[in-house]
């Protein structure tokens, strides 16, 4: 074999094993699925989606575990599983009973469960464990935290549709009192509920019901402004919301997409999916506010 036959049969294999490699980093990623455009679809049909109940989803940092909410099929109440990957095969496995919408800090240490949470430990998560002042007397639906630690949750009460969004910052190790969010994003929308807040800050996602939308539950995004204060609640759009309900809205920690639930069913609820499109659609919104 002379030198130049040599050579490209080595190009050729280290092409082969990069397009190997890659092929396999594909696989290993969001379930091995197609990365969507900038119209939604449902997140790995027959795996997560189904004809049953499938919500409020939050993958770790490492996108090798995604956590949800399932109910239907053999999952008679609402049960929170999780999808692992492991060596490129994506197992489920039964978490436990339903405990709250699980988001996942930043840096992975926490899931919050509303006004729970676990701690990740050396051999999965810590015992479940509940938040203490200033959070006692606030009934959490769902609580997504910043890099800097600050909280951002609703307030549900199913009795008073016009509960706000709430914010607490961390402050010499302590959380101060929830404040109420800007009146662009408590006034004039009724169960203000799900937020999503970027990690650093830079927008929140939430949904809500407001006389302009499309539908049912619709999920809104606010942009934080120069001056620390958050601009208008912008709908995101006929391509996310519907005349159905949308809602748990959360951006993969990578910030590659944008995934949130809807009601495909009926009101009755029995069938909810997992959606996901490009996040694209954060920063053409960005863009158009300039």
């Amino acid at each position: 074999m002379n030198r130049n036959i040599k050579y490209q049969t080595a190009v050729l294999a280290f092409v082969c094993a990069f397009l190997l490699k890659a092929c396999n980093n594909n696989e290993s990623l969001y379930l091995g699925q197609e990365s969507p455009g900038l119209i939604p679809e449902a997140f790995a049909p027959g795996i997560v989606s189904t004809e049953y109940y499938e919500y409020s989803g939050t993958f770790t940092p490492d996108l090798k575990e995604f956590y949800f909410i399932r109910q239907g099929g053999k999952y008679e109440e609402s049960t929170f599983v999780v999808l692992k990957n492991n060596k490129n095969k994506w197992q489920e496995s039964v978490v436990s009973k339903w405990i709250g919408q699980p988001v996942i800090s930043p840096d992975g240490k926490i899931m919050h469960l509303g006004k729970r949470y676990m701690e990740r430990t050396n051999s999965g998560w810590s015992e479940l464990k509940e938040l203490k002042t200033p959070f006692n007397n606030i009934p959490i639906m769902r609580l997504s935290s910043s890099v800097n630690g600050t909280y951002y949750f609703d307030s549900y009460v199913k009795e008073k549709p016009d509960f706000p969004i709430r914010y607490s910052r961390l402050l010499n190790g302590k959380y101060e009192s929830p404040r109420k969010l800007d009146k662009t994003i408590n006034s004039g929308i009724k169960n203000l509920n799900h937020p999503f807040i970027a990690p650093d800050e830079s927008y929140i996602l939430w949904d809500a019901v407001k006389k302009d939308g499309y539908g049912s539950s619709d999920i809104y995004i606010s942009f934080k402004k120069q001056d620390g204060s958050w601009g208008n609640a912008i709908n995101l759009g006929d391509k996310i919301n519907t005349v159905a309900w949308e809602a748990s809205a959360f951006v993969s920690p990578d910030g590659k997409y944008l995934f949130f639930s809807r009601n495909i069913g009926s009101e009755n609820y029995e069938n909810v999916d997992i959606f996901w499109v490009d996040a694209q659609i954060i920063k053409n919104l960005k863009k158009q506010l300039k």
